[in-house]
């Protein structure tokens, strides 16, 4: 009589566990848009060092040191849009300046959220080419050719053309572009080459988009 009565209260139990589990995955489905803004989605263009996104989490103190010490004013801070967890973390704003690798960025950061970095070795990323803004596709400009001090970009018939093997994401080219710049492309944030992370570059499989959006770079 007692085994029969443990057997149903152990079965109830079975049955409670399972229904409890279900609930949880359901919950954990339905926050998973919440779990994303949370936390962010996506590699972010990184400062030297910065680019082992859990190390950096885990120890930046989001104290500014880096972006203060930023000769070129190259270093802005991660936005609340790219994740709760991300914002106010270092990331590279090629509109602002370029990374010239002078290492200060790694030498003040107290904590080694950025780590030595060898820009010969290493990336920040990968320059690509938007064609549908790039100006040397519409009225002839050649004002990137001589910005690379890699090696990374050529013009061929006219137009600019990246390594992406030599290119490490210094961000110089997109500096210089003076596409946007003058409200040649008014309405948009992209300029006619675009530094973008080496996962982002790894999916497009190439260095030149046609028709590129805000969304894709």
């Amino acid at each position: 009589m007692g085994g029969r009565r443990r057997g149903r209260v152990v079965s109830a139990l079975t049955r409670r566990s399972f229904v409890g589990l279900a609930v949880a995955c359901a919950a954990c489905a339905g926050v998973g848009g919440v779990g994303v803004a949370f936390a962010g989605e996506g590699e972010l263009l990184r400062p030297p060092g910065g680019q082992d996104e859990r190390n950096l989490a885990a120890a930046c103190l989001k104290c500014d040191r880096c972006r203060s010490a930023c000769p070129t004013g190259a270093i802005a801070v991660a936005s609340v849009g790219d994740g709760f967890l991300r914002a106010r973390t270092p990331v590279l704003d090629f509109h602002k300046g370029y990374c010239d690798f002078c290492d200060r960025c790694i030498e003040v950061c107290p904590t080694g959220a950025l780590r030595p970095f060898n820009e010969e070795s290493e990336k920040l990323g990968v320059a690509v080419v938007q064609k549908d803004r790039c100006l040397s596709w519409f009225q002839g400009c050649t004002v990137c050719e001589d910005s690379c001090a890699f090696g990374a970009l050529a013009f061929v018939d006219g137009h600019p053309v990246v390594d992406g093997v030599l290119c490490n994401g210094c961000g110089q080219c997109e500096f210089e572009c003076t596409a946007l710049v003058y409200g040649t492309f008014a309405g948009g944030t992209r300029r006619g080459i675009v530094v973008v992370p080496p996962d982002v570059v790894g999916a497009l499989g190439r260095t030149v988009v046609e028709d590129g959006s805000e969304m894709e770079v």
